[in-house]
Formats: structure tokens, sequence, C-alpha cells
């Protein structure tokens, strides 16, 4: 079970991760690029003449893509790691699990990691206004924990108490509140930080997504290749 589980982690989660670097470096990297020149001083947008939305932003960088590519990986295939192990779990309790059924856990994966964070504490540009960053990792662990609990009691709980829960759950984090500045400064366009939020959530959606339909691939075909138990 450990093998089967590691290894459909692993393909699962380095296809997606590539894929998921693609889209990155294609869509989120120069959002991200643009608004570091507004963070060095290069760029000025409040009080100042108006600027181009598209600016000539540097070419590839071998070592910051490539670094950029390798975190990427190793992020989906830690989430696929965890992924597949539920994926597991829900397997014992008679759950389909392969390649179509392995969408939906993607998606779930999606709103608990993502989406569901994102809806107090969208993703952020450097050069923003910022809470602490030490209490804003604090609340989107608890987010996380609390929306992925969620999901498996919307899933696989059975009865009112169980879904009630969920609700409870999924409702917590932003009765709470998510860590925010006392007042909201800095340099960046607003438009940019859209967009930047935009894309990152589009990106993060595609990419849980693939996760959850290769690792559902691979679950199933690890288990249709394990090799019969010998006779006694």
């Amino acid at each position: 079970m450990i093998g089967r589980i590691l290894t459909s982690a692993l393909f699962a989660g380095f296809a997606a991760g590539l894929i998921a670097a693609a889209l990155q470096l294609a869509f989120v990297q120069p959002v991200l690029l643009h608004a570091e020149l507004y963070e060095g001083g290069e760029l000025v947008h409040f009080g100042a003449d108006p600027v181009s939305a598209h600016p000539d932003i540097g070419g590839f960088d071998a070592m910051r893509d490539g670094l950029s590519v390798l975190f990427t990986t190793l992020v989906y295939t830690g989430y696929a790691l965890i992924l597949v192990a539920l994926m597991a779990l829900a397997a014992e309790r008679g759950a389909r699990v392969d390649a179509r059924t392995g969408v939906l856990w993607g998606i779930a994966g999606f709103v608990a990691v993502h989406f569901w964070p994102a809806v107090s504490l969208p993703p952020e540009l450097p050069g923003v206004a910022a809470a602490d960053v030490t209490l804003r990792q604090m609340w989107w662990l608890g987010t996380v924990a609390a929306a992925g609990v969620a999901m498996w009691l919307l899933a696989f709980g059975r009865g009112w108490a169980a879904w009630g829960a969920a609700i409870v759950l999924l409702a917590a984090p932003h009765v709470i509140g998510a860590p925010h500045p006392d007042v909201f400064t800095g340099p960046v366009p607003p438009e940019l930080g859209g967009l930047f939020a935009g894309r990152a959530l589009g990106v993060g959606l595609a990419a849980w997504v693939l996760t959850g339909c290769f690792a559902g691939y691979f679950w199933q075909r690890e288990g249709q290749v394990q090799p019969a138990p010998r006779a006694a």
C-alpha cells in the first residue's frame, strides 16, 4: 500500500507540477515581474503620469526560472502525496478512485488550499500592504485544515450532523477574520493586484485538477499492475 501511494503520488505530482510551472511562467510570473518594477521604484503609478500596462520585462532567466520549476514540482508532489493518501483511505471505504473521480478530488483540493483562504486573504503581489506574515500563515494553515476536513465531511459524511459541522468549519475562519493591515498603502496599481489574484487562482485550479486526475489515474493503474498474492 505504501509503495502504491508513493509511486502514484510521485508520478502525479511531478507531471502536474511541470504543467503548473509552465502555466506560472507564462501567466503569473510576468505580473510578478511587472509589480517588482513598482516595488523597486522604476515605475510610479499613484500621482504620476500614466505608464504603459505592458512594459518591456526581462526575458528568460535560467537560475530564477529553473528554481521556480523545481519548487513548483516539489510543492505539487507534496500535494499529491496528501491527496493520494486520502484517496487510499477513501478507497478502503469503498469509494471509486480513477482519473475521472480524481478531477473531483483535485477541485476539492483547490477549494481547500487556494480558493477558500482567498475569500478573505487573496494572493498578494510584492510591494502591497499586508499584515504580519506569521499571523497570515497561521490563519492560512487553519483555514486550509478546516476546509479540508469540511470537504471530507461533505463528501463522505452521513447525516445533517456531519454536513452541519462542515458548514461551521467553512464559516469559522472567515467569521474570525483574516489578518489585514491597518491601512492600505503601496506603490502597485490595484489593477495589477486583481490580475495577479485572478491568474494565480486560475493556474491553481488547473494544477489541482491535473493533480487529482493524474493521481486517480496512477492509483488505478498501480492497482491493476500489483502482483497477485501467492498461494499459501
